[in-house]
């Protein structure tokens, strides 16, 4: 399972899952594009690791829910790397409240860049994919897309968004022999599960078969194998990482 030698754009690279992947890629000898939005010092600490192993990082700031500065991103990469192998579209937020308290400002701001930010990826990599030798897109979704949570309607919405989106791309894509899939983990012990109350976690471990949570190389395994050849004749799948939970 190698992805050694290839492109890789991980967004949301500097911390929790999207860290874990960048790494991950990285120790298996692929050129990884860290993006971050504003955790630059995790972002840079990201980059080290990956270039003291058989990886090569460079780090890529943007804001993906901004069209302008993911295309300036893309150049500046363009220029280190050449074009784009497999993009992780990883980056996203939460702005979690009950629907009936939910304003159309907290709806936005989790649109604009959980489903934005991969539209705007997506569209400024998407001739790189389709041209590249095997080229990946693997988006990162979540068992919330699937089953739903309460106080999430925003962010279930966007996660569950990006099955059509990766299946419908897995079809304009296969003819070139580029492949798209989703990732969709359960919960990940990260900090955003760190800020969950205890008794809200114990509620949630009663529902996962194998009595625990996830860890970041979890999730991060399953997509350096979507990245590599290996997985060249799956597309348009939903792979859930989640435990065990039913959906």
């Amino acid at each position: 399972m190698s992805v050694e030698d290839r492109t890789c754009l991980v967004t949301g690279a500097s911390r929790g899952i999207g860290r874990g992947i960048a790494k991950d890629l990285g120790e298996q000898g692929a050129e990884v594009i860290v993006n971050y939005r504003s955790s630059e010092a995790e972002a840079h600490e990201v980059k080290e690791e990956i270039n003291e192993g058989p990886g090569e990082a460079v780090l890529a700031q943007a804001d993906v829910a901004n069209l302008d500065e993911v295309e300036a991103m893309y150049d500046a990469v363009s220029d280190e790397f050449g074009g784009i192998d497999v993009l992780v579209n990883n980056a996203g937020i939460t702005v979690d409240t009950k629907f009936e308290e939910m304003t159309r400002e907290d709806w936005d701001r989790v649109m604009d860049v959980n489903l934005g930010g991969v539209f705007n990826c997506t569209k400024v990599c998407f001739d790189d994919i389709r041209a590249a030798d095997e080229g990946r897109l693997i988006n990162v979704s979540s068992v919330v897309g699937q089953q739903g949570n309460y106080g999430q309607a925003n962010y279930a919405t966007t996660k569950s968004g990006l099955f059509g989106f990766t299946r419908t791309i897995a079809l304009e894509i296969a003819s070139e022999g580029s492949t798209a899939n989703c990732v969709a983990p359960g919960f990940v012990e990260t900090d955003m599960l760190a800020d969950v109350p205890e008794r809200v976690q114990e509620n949630i471990l009663k529902r996962i078969p194998l009595d625990r949570f996830a860890q970041v190389d979890d999730v991060a395994g399953i997509v350096s194998f979507l990245a590599s050849e290996d997985s060249s004749y799956m597309t348009g799948q939903i792979l859930g990482v989640n435990g065990g939970m039913e959906w």
